[in-house]
């Protein structure tokens, strides 16, 4: 009784969170139901989903209760991924993501494949987890009534950009990013490897 009450005190503050940080847009809120056999694992799972505004001109899907999933003393992570157009598509990766992450522990700059493009086209088969670069830190800091939360970025990435980085480090992936100038919203975007 007391953790999924603690639980629902998370959810909310992420959601209170993304709501303050993300003003002037508009965002709708959805349980997301991973299914029979996997509700036990997420099961205060809520997909927040932002609509481009002041703060960004690209979609946003944000995770509400994977703290609770993985949490360590209070301290656990919640999970943001951007796309061009508003698409169930992006809610349903989140939703794999915090399934995943339930079970292996995810962190900064781990990764996740997804088993197929994550839009048709795309060379991106894989999530990369990052720093919410496109947000900052105001986003990624999320203060709870019992630790915090930290919102990291779930990055669509190409099988040779991780292949990349597990030869040169991830600093060095980070830089070819920045050297190439990319869109993480383009679907197409060329791998830079």
């Amino acid at each position: 009784m007391w953790e999924c009450e603690r639980s629902k005190r998370a959810t909310a503050s992420v959601e209170a969170h993304v709501r303050g940080f993300f003003a002037g847009h508009e965002i709708t809120v959805d349980d997301h139901d991973l299914g029979p056999g996997r509700r036990e694992a997420v099961p205060q799972l809520r997909i927040l989903t932002v609509s481009p505004g002041p703060r960004a001109d690209s979609w946003a899907y944000i995770t509400a209760g994977c703290w609770a999933t993985a949490e360590r003393d209070g301290h656990g992570l919640e999970f943001i991924l951007t796309g061009p157009v508003r698409d169930r598509r992006f809610a349903d990766l989140l939703a794999m993501t915090a399934y995943y992450h339930a079970s292996h522990h995810l962190g900064l700059e781990h990764s996740l494949p997804i088993g197929e493009p994550w839009l048709p086209g795309s060379r991106c088969d894989h999530l990369l987890i990052s720093l919410p670069y496109l947000h900052g830190p105001e986003l990624e800091r999320c203060p709870l009534p019992d630790g915090h939360a930290r919102v990291l970025w779930a990055l669509p990435v190409t099988a040779a950009e991780l292949a990349y980085r597990r030869e040169h480090g991830h600093e060095a992936l980070e830089q070819l990013f920045d050297e190439h100038a990319i869109t993480p919203t383009d679907p197409r975007r060329p791998s830079v490897v």
